[in-house]
């Protein structure tokens, strides 16, 4: 009799509690995990009882001091279904006892850690959180360190994560609305906001769209961002992900909308604009004079990342006219021997520097560094003295790469455009460049998140609205919110 838990939602409780736990052993027939505990309750009368949980998901000190103790010990009342409320109002000491009777809500409770009180002669069952599962314990992100800042980060566990969210931000102004998203899996879904800063259309277009899920499971946040994120097919990002609770505080604090995923670190937030694949954590804890330098350095590393290459390429091939007398005798002199084109040559160098940076985050830490040593010196310096690949190019694609990862949250944005600007520039030249760099500047402002524009920030050439895109301003100056947001306002009198 196994299925989904949607599949018992027109079945309930009997009342008779042999029939109730023969239903929930054929539910769970190929489940070693399931404990089923009777327990006879005694004082003036005589009650049976069954106490069905799953072992391993409930804190077994909590289930013996707070139901089984309380239960064994209980004065009765005179019936059945009154000792269902009496029991839940008066007996258990758990910190969340409900009245179900319907089989499905009940397998969801089972399912997430709570322990289930069948009454014998009840057709009302008491489901009592119980939970007591492993967490992976706080710790700060790997990929998201920061030399000065909070050190917290997310964990596997969504109320644990909602904990820390509304330790940041205490106001009855969060808003947090569940819903279960996995046909089979029923995972937990958290969208939180601020109820007075965060736009309701938004809100509801959130909902909407999570709504519209069907799938089988929900096992990380990805899952939901493929489903409700704009530009399916755009190599830019249209939702924002972290592991640290500063930033979604900040984030909802700008009006924005986090959804908490059970099961996952990761925290999605939208809308997200483009100015934010340049900001980090650390901007906003160093001195604003030096925040800015940093993401001014970042701009200039995604044009150098997505650009440098196809330039190089474009001169050396098409416009050496354009270059320096010396430097272009000195490049022709280098490139003497190679057996490649300059296009063919970059292209091998960007999949081998590709290589070298996949293999290096997937190995081990130690020997992560050990091939980075080897591949970027000694391959790269072989590489060279064998006449395979030229020195310029060598650089080129070295200074390429390293620019790349100043930006890490277009990692795939830059590969792309990497790619398409070198074969337009290996075609056209000069012209097949700017052909690539304006046509990813139309579609980088023809982008939207969440019906939001992703350029809004840099629509307007004022100092509000350019506060804390090239350069991050002052706190004294951050008067306003970004201009999505339905309360501008961030500092003065409206609040």
């Amino acid at each position: 009799m196994a299925g989904q838990t949607s599949d018992y939602s027109n079945i309930f409780i009997s009342g008779e509690l042999e029939k109730d736990i023969a239903l929930f052993k054929e539910i769970f027939k190929k489940d070693s995990v399931l404990r089923i505990k009777r327990i006879r309750a005694r004082k003036s009368e005589s009650f049976d009882c069954a106490l069905i949980y799953m072992d391993g998901m409930t804190d077994s000190d909590q289930l013996n001091e707070a139901v089984i103790k309380p239960i064994l010990t209980v004065e009765t009342p005179n019936s059945s279904d009154g000792f269902a409320e009496y029991i839940e109002k008066q007996v258990l000491f758990a910190r969340d006892v409900k009245k179900k009777q319907e089989v499905a809500q009940i397998l969801q409770g089972i399912l997430y850690g709570e322990a289930l009180i069948l009454i014998d002669g009840s057709t009302t069952a008491l489901t009592v959180d119980v939970k007591g599962w492993r967490t992976r314990g706080i710790n700060e992100p790997q990929d998201e360190r920061v030399l000065q800042g909070p050190r917290e980060g997310f964990e596997e566990a969504a109320l644990l994560n909602l904990a820390m969210l509304r330790r940041k931000l205490q106001t009855p102004d969060l808003c947090t609305e569940m819903l279960r998203v996995g046909r089979r899996t029923g995972t937990l879904v958290y969208i939180c906001y601020l109820d007075t800063l965060a736009d309701p259309k938004t809100v509801e277009e959130v909902k909407k769209r999570i709504e519209k899920i069907d799938i089988d499971g929900i096992l990380d946040s990805n899952y939901i961002t493929e489903f409700i994120r704009d530009g399916q097919y755009s190599v830019f990002k249209t939702t924002g992900t972290t592991e640290r609770p500063d930033t979604v505080a900040a984030k909802l604090l700008e009006g924005r909308i986090a959804i908490v995923v059970d099961g996952t670190p990761v925290v999605v937030t939208v809308p997200y604009l483009f100015s934010e694949n340049f900001q980090s954590d650390e901007d906003y804890y160093l001195n604003f004079a030096v925040a800015s330098v940093g993401r001014m350095l970042r701009f200039v590393c995604f044009f150098l990342a997505i650009g440098i290459p196809a330039i190089f390429i474009a001169l050396s091939s098409f416009h050496t006219e354009l270059l320096p007398t010396s430097l272009a005798i000195s490049v022709a002199q280098l490139r003497g021997g190679v057996p490649f084109s300059p296009f063919t040559e970059c292209l091998i160098m960007i999949f081998v520097f590709e290589i070298l940076k996949e293999a290096g985050a997937r190995m081990p830490q130690s020997l992560g560094h050990a091939l980075s040593i080897v591949g970027g010196l000694v391959v790269g310096q072989a590489a060279v003295e064998a006449r395979i690949i030229s020195t310029p190019m060598l650089i080129v694609i070295a200074l390429s790469g390293i620019s790349g990862l100043m930006i890490p949250k277009l990692k795939g944005a830059v590969f792309y455009l990497r790619l398409i600007l070198v074969f337009l520039s290996a075609l056209l030249g000069l012209y097949g460049f700017m052909i690539g760099i304006t046509l990813t500047i139309m579609h980088i402002i023809s982008l939207t998140s969440m019906d939001v524009d992703y350029t809004v920030s840099l629509r307007k050439a004022d100092f509000q609205s350019l506060k804390d895109t090239f350069w991050r301003s002052p706190w004294k100056t951050m008067r306003l919110r970004p201009y999505f947001n339905r309360n501008l306002v961030r500092k003065g009198r409206n609040k």
